[in-house]
C-alpha cells in the first residue's frame, strides 16, 4: 500500500490519532472565537443580566442549530467520496444536470476564500493585543504583520512538520478554554439560565443592547468556521470530526458561559470600565499570573486557526481549477501526504491581503465588522446545493421543506444582521468575494464560449489520409511519435484545429500519432485510463479519468502507459529511422499544443468580446499550457491557433477588368 493511500485511510477511520489530528487541522477558526465573540456582542453596551444571558442563550443555539445539527450531523453526510467542502458539494450536485447551480457554487466558493483574507487577521490580531494587560501603548501591527509573514513562508515547506506541534497544542487551547470558563462558571451558575431560548429571543426583540435584532451580527462570529470544518473533512474523516465535536463543543461553551459569569459580577460596567488597557472578557477574566501563559497559547492557537484557512484556501484553489473555475496556477506538493498542497501564487496574494486587512483596520475589533458577511453568504449558498443533494438521494419532501427552510430562515437572519456591518468594513470581504466571482465566472464562460465554438470532426474521414501521410516521404519526418492534446469527450471526434495542424499548418509526418484527453472526474481520487486503438500501430488515443484533486503530470503518466503497451506488445516504440532502428533506440515524442486567441473574424456580441478579453488578459498569467499538463518544455511545440466566433458572412465581391 502507498504512504499516500495509508495516509488517507488512516484519516478515514476513527482513532485516538486521527481524533488528536482533527483538533489541530479542523478546529482552528471555529476554536479561537472565544477571542472576539463576547467583546463584539457587549460593545459598548452597560452590562446587564439580560445582555450577557441573552448573549450567551443565542451563542449555545447558534452553536447547537447551525454548526452542530446543520454542519456536523447533516451536511458532513454530504461526502463526495470522503471530501467535503462547496466544490465536492457542486461535484456531486453536478449529477442532477441543472446548470444554474454553478451559481451558488461560485459565489460560496469565493465567499470561502475571502474568509481566508480575514481569518488569520483578526485571529492574530486579538490574541497579540492582550499585550496591552502589560504595556498599554505596544504597537500591535508590526508583531501582527510578522507573524503572518512567518506563517505565509512556512507554508511552502508543507504542514507535516509543524503539524505534530498544532494537536497537542490545540489540545492545550481547548483544555485551557474548559478550565477558565469552569472556574469562573463555579462562581456564579446563573449563567446556565441561557440555556432556556427564551432569553435568546427576549435580546433580539427588545432594546436590551443598542444593537437589538442586529446583534446577530456579533453572534455569528461563533460559528464562522464551520464552513471550513466542511471543507477539511478529506484530511480527517466524518467520524473523526463528529466524535471530536463533543469535546470541542463542550469546551467552547464552557468558556463562553464562563465569561458571562465573570461579566456578570461587574453589572452596570461597560467593558472599558473593567480593562481600560485591553477590555477583552476572555482575557480578564485570567488569573493575572496566568495571563502571560494564555496570551502565548491564545497567540499559537490563532497561528493555527490561521493554517487552517490557508491550507483550505490551497485545496479549494485546486478544485476550482479541475473543475474549470480558475486559472491553472502552479501547484507544489511539499509532503507525501495525500490532499497536501502548497500554491505559491495564491499564498502571496493571501499574504499581501492579511496585510492589507491588518494596516487598513488596524485593530481586531474594527476587523470583526468586515468578518461574517462573506461567510454567511457561503453558507446560504451551501444550504442551496445541500437541498438538491437531499432531492437527489430521495430523501421525502416532507423532510427536507423543513429543514431547508428553517436553515435559510436563520441563515438570511444572520445575513440581514451582517448587512449593517457593509459601511463600517463588510464592503473589504464583499468586494474581495465580488472579484474572485468575477474571476471564476469569467473563466468558466470563456472556456465555455471557447467549447461552444470550437469545430469536432470525425476521425474516420481523416484515417486514410494520416495513414498515407505517415509513410510519405517526400515530407521530412516531423516525430516518431506526435501527440495531440484533446478537449473532444467522443474517441472517434477529433478538434478541426489538430488536423488543420497536422495536414495544413505545416504537414507533420509521424509514424505514430497519439491523440490525449483528460476527464476530471466528480470523485476526488482516481486515477484511471483507456488505450483506444484506432489504426494499428498508426493512431492510438488515450483517455485518463482523473479525480479533481488529482495533480495533472501527463508527461509522467503517459510514460506508464506507453510503458505498459510495449509490455504487452501492443505498441513498439522503437526509433522508425534505419541507423537507430538497428541499434534499439527509443523513438523521439514530440507533443503539440494550440494556443487560442480571438482572431480578427470573429463577429463577437459585447458581452463575449468583454469576457474572451478578460479570459485572454488573465491567461497571460496563469500557468503555460504545457506546465498546466505538466509536460517536459524541451519536447513541446505550441502552435498559435484563431479562435473565430460567430464567423462572418461571406464576402461578395465584383470582379473589374
Amino acid at each position: 500500500m502507498s504512504s499516500n493511500s495509508h495516509s488517507h485511510q488512516l484519516h478515514s477511520k476513527l482513532s485516538a490519532a486521527g481524533l488528536l489530528i482533527t483538533l489541530g487541522i479542523i478546529y482552528g477558526d471555529i476554536g479561537t472565537s472565544p477571542l472576539y465573540v463576547m467583546k463584539s456582542i457587549i460593545g459598548e453596551s452597560i452590562i446587564s443580566k439580560e445582555l450577557i444571558l441573552g448573549g450567551l442563550s443565542c451563542i449555545f443555539w447558534t452553536l447547537t442549530l447551525q454548526t452542530t445539527l446543520k454542519y456536523v450531523i447533516l451536511t458532513l453526510s454530504a461526502d463526495n467520496n470522503g471530501e467535503g467542502g462547496i466544490f465536492a458539494l457542486y461535484a456531486l450536485v453536478k449529477k442532477t444536470k441543472i446548470q444554474w447551480l454553478i451559481v451558488p457554487a461560485i459565489i460560496g466558493g469565493s465567499a470561502l476564500l475571502a474568509d481566508g483574507i480575514i481569518t488569520p487577521p483578526i485571529s492574530v490580531s486579538s490574541a497579540v493585543e492582550g499585550l496591552r494587560i502589560f504595556k498599554p501603548d505596544i504597537p500591535t501591527i508590526p508583531i501582527v504583520i510578522a507573524i503572518l509573514f512567518i506563517l505565509f513562508t512556512i507554508q511552502q515547506f508543507g504542514t507535516k512538520l509543524v503539524g505534530k506541534f498544532f494537536a497537542p497544542m490545540m489540545l492545550i487551547w481547548f483544555s485551557m478554554l474548559g478550565i477558565l470558563g469552569m472556574i469562573q462558571m463555579c462562581t456564579n451558575l446563573e449563567v446556565f439560565n441561557a440555556l432556556n431560548p427564551y432569553y435568546a429571543y427576549h435580546l433580539l426583540t427588545s432594546d436590551i443592547s443598542s444593537q437589538g435584532f442586529f446583534i446577530l451580527g456579533a453572534v455569528f462570529l461563533c460559528t464562522t468556521g464551520a464552513e471550513a470544518l466542511y471543507s477539511d473533512m478529506g484530511h480527517c474523516g466524518r467520524k473523526n470530526i463528529r466524535i471530536s465535536w463533543i469535546f470541542v463543543k463542550t469546551t467552547l461553551v464552557i468558556n463562553y458561559f464562563g465569561q458571562g459569569a465573570y461579566l456578570l459580577l461587574h453589572e452596570g460596567k461597560t467593558l472599558e470600565q473593567l480593562g481600560i488597557s485591553n477590555p477583552n472578557p476572555f482575557y480578564l477574566m485570567m488569573p493575572v499570573w496566568f495571563q502571560p501563559i494564555g496570551i502565548v497559547i491564545a497567540t499559537l492557537a490563532a497561528v493555527i486557526a490561521s493554517q487552517a484557512l490557508i491550507s483550505g484556501s490551497f485545496t479549494l484553489i485546486n478544485e476550482a481549477m479541475r473543475l474549470n473555475f480558475w486559472p491553472k496556477v502552479k501547484i507544489k506538493f511539499p509532503t507525501d501526504v495525500k490532499g497536501q498542497l502548497y500554491i505559491p501564487s495564491i499564498n502571496w496574494l493571501l499574504f499581501l491581503g492579511c496585510v492589507g486587512v491588518v494596516i487598513y483596520f488596524k485593530e481586531s475589533s474594527n476587523m470583526e465588522h468586515a468578518y461574517g458577511l462573506a461567510i454567511i453568504l457561503c453558507m446560504i449558498m451551501t444550504t442551496i446545493l445541500l437541498n438538491f443533494y437531499l432531492i437527489m438521494k430521495r430523501v421525502k419532501w416532507y423532510f427536507i421543506a423543513p429543514i431547508i427552510l428553517v436553515y435559510l430562515a436563520i441563515e438570511f437572519s444572520f445575513l440581514a444582521a451582517n448587512i449593517v456591518k457593509f459601511l463600517d468594513g463588510g464592503f473589504v470581504t464583499l468586494f474581495i468575494a465580488l472579484m474572485l466571482i468575477g474571476i471564476m465566472s469569467t473563466w468558466f464562460l470563456a472556456k465555455r464560449i471557447s467549447k461552444n465554438y470550437t469545430k469536432i470532426v470525425k476521425i474516420n474521414d481523416y484515417k486514410k489520409v494520416l495513414a498515407e501521410l505517415s509513410v510519405d516521404l517526400s515530407i521530412p519526418k516531423y516525430a516518431t511519435h506526435l501527440v495531440y492534446m484533446t478537449n473532444s469527450t467522443r474517441s472517434d471526434e477529433i478538434e478541426e484545429k489538430v488536423m488543420y495542424s497536422i495536414l495544413q499548418k505545416r504537414p507533420k509526418r509521424a509514424d505514430i500519432y497519439w491523440f490525449i484527453h483528460v476527464n476530471v472526474m466528480s470523485e476526488p481520487y482516481r486515477k484511471e485510463y483507456k488505450v483506444i486503438e484506432i489504426v494499428p500501430d498508426d493512431i492510438y488515443r488515450i483517455d485518463f479519468y482523473l479525480g479533481f484533486r488529482e495533480p495533472t503530470k501527463i508527461n509522467l503518466m503517459f510514460k506508464e502507459v506507453i510503458k505498459d503497451m510495449v509490455s504487452k506488445g501492443e505498441v513498439d516504440i522503437t526509433s522508425r529511422y534505419e541507423s537507430l532502428n538497428k541499434n534499439n533506440i527509443l523513438g523521439d515524442f514530440k507533443f503539440v499544443l494550440s494556443e487560442k486567441f480571438l482572431s480578427n473574424d470573429s463577429d463577437v456580441t459585447f458581452f463575449e468580446k468583454i469576457v474572451m478579453n478578460a479570459y485572454f488578459i488573465m491567461k497571460k498569467f496563469s500557468l503555460s499550457e504545457e506546465k498546466g499538463f505538466g509536460l517536459d518544455s524541451s519536447s513541446v511545440k505550441v502552435e498559435q491557433f484563431p479562435l473565430v466566433l460567430h464567423a462572418p458572412e461571406r464576402i461578395l465581391m465584383d470582379r473589374i477588368k
